[in-house]
């Protein structure tokens, strides 16, 4: 039996493959009993999620990566700070499992991981639930026409400004330069975002407390420099 592809003119993806190579039984195990632990689970109804029922209360301020990848970044976010509660974003299912195994080795209880099509869960989350937004390294669906494809299309560029909370700041960093300049581009069409960048070095070089990627690090090894963003979401009664 053949499996049909995905329509292009109706094929909306913002990633691409679901699933690599067979998990191993020890990341299966950890896929099939500590996921369902911290999975965040959609309403049944039109609801929105309750953020308070996923992190105690000590955990006020969430972050939230988008794609976070093999989750290295995450996982080292989580561990530097234990007090911020984190929303894990993610649809390849070798790169959950690969977060899972880093959670259950260094015992991290401030991550809730969502492994679906993230714009199912964006809508459901709260207005200004969000201090930090890391969209990193995500596929620059480099073909014209899959430009509308890419996660930042002005309408989604709305919708982070919606999640994010006065003056929190959204982290967005990529190795293919085209890509970041056409993102650069919609970003300053939106009122809601201020960059922050004031000289040369604030997109080339790491910010403060950067912690490298999987796919930065082959970038790097390929001589491709990586474009950092820093954007600021402006207060509401000002935009």
């Amino acid at each position: 039996m053949t499996t049909a592809k995905p329509n292009p003119n109706t094929d909306q993806r913002w990633y691409g493959r679901r699933s690599g190579r067979k998990l191993r039984p020890r990341r299966q195990g950890l896929f099939d009993n500590l996921l369902p632990q911290i999975r965040i689970d959609l309403p049944s109804d039109d609801g929105m999620v309750d953020l308070p029922e996923l992190f105690p209360a000590s955990m006020q301020t969430i972050w939230m990566e988008i794609g976070f990848g093999t989750g290295e970044h995450l996982a080292e976010l989580a561990t530097r700070h234990p007090e911020i509660g984190f929303i894990g974003c993610e649809p390849y299912v070798n790169g959950v499992a690969a977060l899972l195994s880093k959670i259950n080795e260094n015992d991290l209880s401030n991550i809730r991981i969502f492994d679906d099509d993230v714009r199912l869960l964006i809508p459901r989350l709260p207005e200004a639930c969000l201090r930090r937004l890391f969209v990193l390294f995500a596929d620059p669906w480099p073909k014209t026409r899959h430009h509308r494809r890419r996660i930042t299309v002005p309408d989604n560029l709305a919708e982070f400004a919606r999640l994010l909370g006065d003056g929190g700041e959204m982290l967005f960093a990529s190795d293919q330069h085209d890509f970041a300049a056409w993102s650069l581009s919609n970003i300053l069409r939106q009122s809601n975002f201020e960059w922050l960048a004031r000289c040369r070095a604030d997109w080339t070089e790491e910010p403060a407390g950067w912690v490298p990627t999987r796919y930065q690090m082959k970038a790097g090894n390929k001589g491709l420099a990586p474009v950092f963003l820093r954007l600021r979401r402006r207060p509401r009664d000002a935009t």
